[in-house]
């Protein structure tokens, strides 16, 4: 069922599929629900599977610049769907606002499973800052196509531009995205205390999976949470970037279906 929802006073886009326990698929920055289509049908024939577009991406309506939060967001259409408790699955910053919403809303979290995340309140090394600020840098030279030319040559994605079916798929997305936070200012409200101060609160199990090939500040992250929080599994895909779940989706759907079974037992 594909539908539209007006939540926190923004049109949202969202897919759900299937029955059972729910799994929400969080997708990443400059990203947009597309690029869970390999995990989507297939998990659906355990679960309810929901995801959707995050304020500001895919079909969603870009902010208005009112403060707003995806955590409310995202707590919002779980009422709208009269869903109380999760799983949830989240690449990048889609991992950062699973985590947000797990220490948020404790008791509405069964489990996250965690790809190449990125982390609230993470202290990001120079390198992988100044690479980041580049594509800003060049939003302000040339506007939005001048930052999605620099994004889409980020070492970031370099793993997957080698495959040519999965570099298709990602300059389809970046393509269609809207641009919106390349050359706006974005009033996305974070937590008060920072997420990587409070992992030793999460008192679920958590599955951290992160790419062989991901960049350095990645590995660090996914280290990180694997030692903080006390159920945590940390994973490395061998020969896999950032998009590890594009790059390798049946092994990673593979590893999602395991950790589910085990979570089912616990």
């Amino acid at each position: 069922m594909n539908q539209h929802i007006h939540v926190n006073g923004s049109r949202l886009y969202y897919e759900t599929v299937g029955f059972g326990q729910a799994v929400v698929l969080l997708h990443g920055f400059t990203l947009d629900t597309r690029m869970w289509d390999d995990q989507f049908w297939p998990l659906a024939q355990q679960f309810r599977v929901i995801r959707y577009d995050m304020r500001g991406f895919g079909r969603l309506d870009v902010p208005t610049g009112e403060p707003y939060s995806h955590v409310a967001d995202l707590a919002e259409l779980l009422d709208s769907l009269g869903i109380v408790q999760v799983h949830l699955v989240g690449l990048s910053k889609g991992g950062a606002v699973a985590i947000d919403f797990a220490l948020t809303h404790p008791g509405r979290v069964l489990s996250l499973v965690l790809v190449d995340t990125v982390l609230g309140g993470f202290d990001w090394s120079a390198e992988g800052s100044a690479r980041d600020g580049l594509v800003w840098q060049r939003a302000r030279e040339g506007g939005v196509v001048a930052a999605k030319e620099s994004w889409l040559t980020h070492p970031l994605f370099a793993p997957a531009m080698r495959q040519p079916a999965v570099a298709a798929r990602l300059k389809q997305m970046i393509g269609d995205y809207s641009g919106w936070h390349f050359v706006n200012d974005n009033p996305e409200m974070g937590l008060a205390r920072p997420s990587a101060s409070r992992l030793s609160e999460l008192a679920i199990p958590v599955l951290a999976i992160v790419g062989e090939l991901d960049l350095p500040d990645f590995q660090r992250i996914t280290n990180f949470i694997s030692e903080q929080v006390p159920q945590a599994r940390r994973v490395v895909m061998p020969g896999v970037g950032h998009m590890a779940n594009m790059e390798a989706p049946e092994a990673v759907l593979k590893l999602i279906s395991a950790f589910y079974e085990e979570v089912q037992l616990l």
